[in-house]
Parts: structure tokens; C-alpha cells; sequence
């Protein structure tokens, strides 16, 4: 994994206090440890997303960050589908950075003093589906070996609080070898 890029910018910052599919992007966001974007309505140390806490409310909350790269709004552009920042429900929108091959457990770092901790893969649910037709399709792919491939941005947890501003710089730091490939969380 040594060919990654260490180094990524934030494009663009996001939150929403309701659960919607799209959060509204804003001038800074503030990241508080173990609990995830300050005003967020995915913020807790529990499981937030519904369809988890149906499952088991007790669940940890490893979802507490979105992030998606700018590079996969460009792609779905190209395939001719208008997605604004927020839309996708992110957090924080990044540049520069190959999001889905870090391993689990990179920590990154936002701004000042903010860490996020990366758990795993967003698992794209029918509501993107519903956000705009053939999206669902579009943000999953196959490798050479027919493995499912999902593409709409990874997850994670706070470690260190702090504001994130469009601008800030994030700096990669790889967990200790062996890595571990990200699963869905």
C-alpha cells in the first residue's frame, strides 16, 4: 500500500440534524471524539443509521464520518449523473486520495486536531436508488476476480476532535502491517 497518496485535500465539509439521504454542505464541520459531526443525526456512540438499529441498537457506532472522493463524483459525471456535494450523504468530501484502498484501522488526519479512524466501506443502500436512477448500479463495480466492488466512500470513527474546513489538508497515516482490506461496515 505504499503507493497511496499520503497527502489529500477536503473539498468540501457536510451535515444534516435529520436523517435524510443528502446533508446540507457547510462552511466547517466539528468532529467530536467518539461520537462522530457534532449536530449530525448519525453522531453517537451507538449504531444511528435505521436500518441498524433495527438490527441491534446496542451495536458500536463505526459509521460516525463519511467520506467520499471527488474523483467518484467526476466518474459519475462522466456516466452522466449530476451529484453535488452532500448529496451522496458524506461528511467530508476529499481530493487526492484513494479512499477505498486504505486499510482498516488508517487513521486521518483533518485539519488541526482532528482523527478519524477508518472502520470500513459505506454499503450503498436502495435510497441512492432512489436519489437517481441507475446510481446503485454505478457506485458498484467487480474485480478481475468478480468480487463486489463499492465504491460510494468509506466510514469511520472519531479518535480527536476538531473543526474540518473545505481547504484543510489530510494526512494518511497507515496502521502497523499486516493490513487489513476494508469489508462493509
Amino acid at each position: 500500500m505504499s503507493h497511496l497518496p499520503l497527502i489529500g485535500t477536503v473539498e468540501a465539509v457536510s451535515s444534516d440534524d435529520a436523517h435524510r439521504f443528502s446533508k446540507v454542505t457547510r462552511d466547517q464541520i466539528r468532529l467530536l471524539a467518539g461520537l462522530g459531526v457534532e449536530g449530525d443525526a448519525h453522531a453517537g456512540i451507538r449504531v444511528q443509521h435505521r436500518s441498524r438499529v433495527k438490527q441491534d441498537p446496542t451495536q458500536p457506532n463505526l459509521r460516525q464520518v463519511h467520506l467520499i472522493h471527488s474523483e467518484l463524483l467526476a466518474e459519475l459525471a462522466d456516466q452522466g449523473f449530476a451529484i453535488d456535494p452532500a448529496a451522496l450523504g458524506e461528511n467530508v468530501l476529499t481530493r487526492g486520495l484513494n479512499l477505498l484502498d486504505l486499510p482498516r484501522g488508517t487513521r486521518l488526519h483533518l485539519g488541526e486536531t482532528a482523527v478519524v479512524e477508518v472502520t470500513g466501506l459505506r454499503n450503498p443502500c436502495a435510497q441512492i436508488e432512489n436519489f437517481q436512477t441507475g446510481l446503485l448500479s454505478a457506485v458498484l463495480d467487480q474485480d478481475a476476480e468478480g468480487h463486489l466492488i463499492r465504491k460510494a466512500g468509506i466510514m469511520s470513527i472519531v479518535l480527536h476532535s476538531g473543526e474540518v474546513n473545505p481547504g484543510d489538508l489530510i494526512h494518511v497515516e497507515l496502521p502497523p502491517q499486516p493490513h487489513e482490506k476494508l469489508e462493509r461496515v
